[in-house]
């Protein structure tokens, strides 16, 4: 399956395809993968998550599916690449991982079929839709700070072609544990469901993204922590956390909180209070 990533070489973006360890550009520079700054493989107009899908994370929250999808944005300032540093903000301490696989549109769809929105898909590669949150209290609806600060939307290491999404493993480990193990078999809209969906209101540019959801086990990492994100057939996404260089202001918006919703989500199945509510104080 022809692989295709983006690199700073010397000094400038350049789209290189992937020959066994090493990475080619289109003027023959060659380039090991190890050696290479990795940029995010595509540049999106935009980046749309569901919120659940996969039935082992319904299971875990005890919860009931809608009969259709849900979704949020991720703004494209969101965007990391493989190896990049994920930021958690100083005075924020849930923040989760989420291994996940992205389609990437490749034509301009509109109002389009699910048997046919195969066409309109040019590829998949591997995210990691970070949550923060610490923030959701007050972004549970729209997930904006949750899911759109800055560094929560790796995506990489490269954009895989005629990759087959059925029946395919996804593990997320943390500092080399596994710590996520899924499979696109328990999604239960598929990618072209995904993209027939949102494309009967919402038009879709070549290179736009769309997260396709989270198996069980989302947890919280920290600073020093290594998550990596391995898809059958689209490699691994490596990340590390970071505390972010300034801490969040205390002069305006609201501020984090450890509220019983936050907790839940950030805990999932490890949640002490999973399936009951506790008594009020």
């Amino acid at each position: 399956m022809p692989e295709y990533r983006r690199v700073l070489l010397d000094g400038a973006t350049v789209e290189t395809v992937r020959d066994g360890d090493e990475l080619v550009a289109g003027d023959g520079r060659r380039v090991r993968i190890e050696d290479a700054h990795h940029l995010p493989p595509v540049v999106p107009s935009k980046v749309i998550a569901v919120h659940l899908n996969h039935r082992s994370r319904v299971d875990e929250f005890q919860i009931g599916l809608p009969d259709t999808p849900t979704y949020f944005h991720k703004p494209t300032s969101a965007l990391n690449a493989h190896r990049g540093a994920v930021v958690r903000p100083e005075g924020c301490k849930w923040l989760n991982y989420e291994g996940e696989v992205a389609i990437v549109i490749g034509r301009t769809a509109r109002n389009i079929s699910p048997a046919d929105a195969e066409e309109y898909i040019a590829g998949y590669t591997v995210a990691n839709d970070y949550g923060l949150h610490d923030f959701r209290d007050t972004d549970a609806g729209s997930m904006l700070r949750v899911k759109g600060s800055d560094t929560l939307c790796p995506l990489g290491p490269g954009l895989v072609t005629d990759w087959d999404f059925r029946g395919k493993r996804l593990r997320t480990h943390v500092n080399g544990e596994v710590v996520q193990d899924g499979s696109t078999d328990e999604m239960t809209w598929d990618m072209h469901y995904l993209v027939a969906d949102i494309a009967r209101t919402i038009t879709l540019h070549p290179g736009d993204v769309l997260l396709s959801g989270t198996p069980a086990n989302s947890r919280p990492v920290a600073p020093g922590d290594v998550v990596e994100v391995e898809v059958e057939g689209l490699g691994r996404l490596t990340n590390h956390i970071v505390t972010g260089p300034t801490a969040i202001r205390t002069d305006v918006g609201a501020q984090p909180t450890e509220s019983e919703e936050v907790l839940s989500t950030a805990l999932g199945g490890d949640w002490e209070f999973r399936g009951i509510r506790p008594p009020k104080r």
